[in-house]
């Protein structure tokens, strides 16, 4: 990612030409909702840039649009930040910081007849603009004088006006084959709190004519955005040129980063809990630095993983088991292991009569999280499909206790297909080490276990790229999320740990039900 993409490209030419005097970069985020690995990408790359070549990069957050922001989102996305280690140069920005700036800048292009205000309702300026294939119509409002359109601009300022009664748009052409430059709305009517600023103002600037100003005021020397502001760019640069904005960013547009099975669009997974699909922003099964975080990923573990993809105008669909690998090998080696049994059956061994203690490492693979003790009583519960499916005349009913003995079928009585109970004889000489047709099998004792819940995970889709779907409800997993019950060994105390469930892969406590209970989310497969 940091070396010869074409952004580096462009910069070091830019530096050879002397265009910017300092190269400096923002990461520009709405707080309308959480950070997600589609963030980070670009996050990562204009902070390195900043570093790359000794200069400042800013954090900027885009809040022009009261309706969706929220102080809590400033709050966890500036925590995310810096729980990656990203740190931004100066004090925090916000668009709102200029809204005094942009009602004076939007003015100017009033008084240069490039802006005026429109009575129109939004469903007549959309049906207007036109399309691809048929020009836009001219508003009626559009020849409005000068001195009209700055009394009609201040009075929208001072709330006397409803909203979509009107609008300020730019007038540029309505004929043209961007259908971006056709009049594009400059300012609208709003009134909601917004998060900074209260009930001050009623009209708010949107993104493209806000973030523009923003950039020149900040001295932004590269604009970097997603490939969907690729046709607003040329709206980007007639707003700086006709307000005489010496200092011109240059934009640049980069694929976003999408991954198979899931989504990162805000605006849809807004839609998913409105729908009631998923729960909120912490639901686990989105891709938030949240989520991620509470699986156990590290920064490092993303950070890496961002430093490995490539920066091009490529969409492309980034296989979600890619960063589940990553998670994995740094879990395998840092987790301690454990037993569940998730399908239990009981089975009872009859010829056991004390208990016995058995010492084993916590992580065979790293003896340095040291031993625990796990211990064998006369009844304990393992897995149903162990018994279901492997039940066979081959190896005589007989099974290898994970670090344990091995154990012979003795009894075993059923009901229509369905097991009752059975009942075991442990086997004190392991005669049967070698024969590598008995099953190993993960188990617990009754007596040093823990009811539990289980929370597993699946895809959220159906559908490999849910953004191909005009309707992605029609493709929601309705499975992807299963709970059920079992139980877990007793000694798992520390609710922050992540533990490997043998043969079931990793899981992390989500909260206590009670003194007998605990729920459990899985993390990622073995």
């Amino acid at each position: 990612m940091l070396n010869n993409n074409f952004i580096y490209k462009i910069i070091n030419k830019d530096i050879i030409n002397k265009k910017y005097k300092k190269i400096i970069t923002r990461f520009a985020p709405e707080p309308n909702g959480y950070l997600h690995i589609g963030h980070i990408k670009s996050l990562y790359l204009n902070y390195k840039i900043s570093k790359k070549y000794n200069g400042k990069f800013n954090l900027r957050f885009d809040d022009t649009n009261p309706e969706k922001e929220k102080k809590k989102y400033i709050y966890k996305i500036k925590k995310d930040i810096k729980w990656l280690g990203i740190k931004w140069n100066g004090k925090t920005k916000y668009s709102s910081n200029y809204f005094n700036l942009y009602y004076k800048y939007a003015k100017i292009l009033i008084k240069k007849k490039l802006a005026y205000i429109d009575e129109q309702s939004p469903k007549e300026i959309k049906n207007n603009r036109g399309s691809y294939i048929k020009n836009g119509i001219n508003s009626p409002y559009r020849n409005r004088n000068i001195k009209e359109n700055l009394k009609l601009f201040k009075n929208m300022k001072n709330g006397l006006y409803k909203e979509k009664k009107m609008c300020l748009r730019a007038k540029i052409d309505m004929s043209s084959k961007n259908l971006i430059l056709r009049d594009p709305i400059l300012y609208r009517i709003k009134y909601k709190k917004h998060p900074r600023t209260k009930y001050k103002w009623c009209i708010y600037p949107m993104y493209d004519f806000a973030h523009c100003i923003a950039d020149s005021i900040e001295k932004i020397s590269h604009s970097i955005c997603t490939l969907e502001f690729d046709n607003n760019r040329i709206l980007y640069y007639w707003i700086l040129k006709n307000l005489k904005f010496k200092h011109i960013p240059k934009q640049c547009e980069i694929s976003k980063l999408n991954f198979s099975f899931n989504i990162t669009s805000k605006s849809k997974i807004k839609y998913l809990i409105k729908k009631k699909i998923i729960s909120n922003w912490k639901d686990p099964r989105l891709l938030t630095i949240y989520n991620l975080k509470n699986k156990g990923y590290k920064p490092n573990i993303i950070i890496e993983f961002i430093k490995n993809l490539g920066i091009s105008k490529q969409e492309s669909l980034i296989n979600i088991n890619i960063l589940k690998k990553l998670l994995k090998k740094y879990i395998n080696i840092n987790s301690e292991r454990r037993m569940c049994v998730i399908n239990p059956i009981k089975i009872k061994l009859i010829n056991l009569k004390k208990k016995k203690k058995i010492k084993i490492y916590k992580n065979p693979i790293n003896k340095k999280l040291g031993k625990r003790k796990i211990f064998l009583h006369k009844y304990i519960y393992i897995d149903k499909k162990d018994i279901y499916k492997n039940i066979n005349n081959k190896n005589k009913n007989i099974f290898k206790l994970r670090y344990s003995y091995f154990i012979k079928i003795k009894k075993l009585k059923k009901k229509k297909k369905k097991i009752l109970y059975i009942k075991c004889k442990y086997l004190k000489k392991n005669k049967y080490i070698i024969n590598k047709n008995i099953k190993i099998i993960h188990w617990i004792s009754k007596k040093n276990s823990i009811k539990s819940k289980f929370r597993l995970f699946y895809n959220l889709f159906n559908t490999k790229n849910p953004y191909k779907k005009k309707n992605i409800l029609s493709t929601i997993n309705k499975k992807s999320i299963i709970i059920k019950k079992g139980y877990i060994e007793k000694n798992i105390i520390n609710k922050k740990k992540i533990f490997q469930f043998e043969r079931e892969g990793y899981f992390k406590i989500n909260k206590k039900i009670n003194k007998k209970i605990i729920f459990f989310d899985k993390i990622i497969d073995l």
